[in-house]
């Protein structure tokens, strides 16, 4: 689910725009009122996550942490993405760094 829910949220940022998201991002960095702006965008996706979650009979914490966690994934993949010169498109990575949170939970969360 968390997968499906990241695929779509890639497909909101088109490789053709990395660019201008790069900029946007720099731009973000510098300042404290954006960064909460930007902040209070996420927490509205993972509410709105969460209660898709629960929609689908997912009930809390867990509906909770499934979207937090999603969002997590997402920022780090995000800036990855905005950070890295190479071509890799954001659904790639995004991938990537949930393949990498499975790993680390089955190497040192049990």
């Amino acid at each position: 689910m968390v997968a499906t829910a990241l695929d779509a949220m890639a497909a909101a940022f088109p490789q053709e725009r990395r660019e201008l998201l790069r900029q946007r991002q720099a731009v973000i960095a510098v300042n404290s009122e954006l960064q909460e702006r930007e902040l209070l965008k996420l927490a509205s996706l993972a509410s709105a996550l969460a209660e898709s979650s629960r929609q689908r009979g997912i009930t809390d914490p867990t509906a909770s942490l499934i979207a937090e966690t999603g969002i997590a994934v997402f920022k780090v993949a995000f800036a990855r993405w905005t950070g890295e010169t190479g071509q890799r498109k954001l659904s790639q990575l995004l991938r990537e760094s949930l393949d990498e949170l499975k790993a680390v939970q089955r190497v040192h969360l049990r």
